[in-house]
């Protein structure tokens, strides 16, 4: 595979990482894809969450994509949740998957987390054998029920 780097997104990217994200959240449209990046991928608050791409060297968008926030918990103390994770390429996304795991433990350290919480997409299977594999452990079931009034919303995918 040709060089790989994992960089924050910066808002001009928004366009090109559009289609990752669909991947993951079928149902975002555009204006709400961009105002997410805007809120989440701030340079100024990248202490408490953003977004990281996955970029190979000769190709003009990301390959690979996860969002971050910085939390607390009372069982695992500061937390580095990942979100929204995709890697993606028709022949081998083990190298990008590795390369946005890596930066998220790195970045997890950085911050002061002491553990990393990742929030995988029901489609994510072989990412979560990757993470099972390389020392990340089961911590429990996430379950999504709406209940506001915003109709226009869709539920989460089973």
């Amino acid at each position: 595979m040709q060089s790989l780097t994992v960089q924050p997104l910066i808002v001009s990217q928004s366009r090109a990482a559009y289609p990752l994200i669909r991947e993951v959240v079928p149902t975002v449209d555009f204006k709400t894809w961009s105002r997410f990046v805007r809120r989440t991928a701030n340079p100024r608050f990248a202490n408490r969450s953003g977004i990281m791409v996955a970029l190979i060297e000769s190709r003009p968008y990301p390959s690979g994509l996860v969002a971050y926030k910085r939390d607390e918990d009372l069982r695992y103390g500061n937390v580095l949740t990942a979100d929204h994770f995709i890697a993606f390429d028709l022949l081998d996304r083990q190298p990008i998957a590795s390369a946005l795991i890596a930066a998220m433990e790195s970045m997890g350290r950085d911050l002061g987390c002491d553990t990393i919480r990742w929030n995988l997409h029901h489609k994510a299977a072989g990412v979560a054998s990757h993470l099972l594999s390389v020392g990340h452990q089961l911590g429990g079931t996430v379950l999504y029920k709406p209940v506001g009034n915003d109709e226009t919303r869709p539920a989460p995918e089973a």
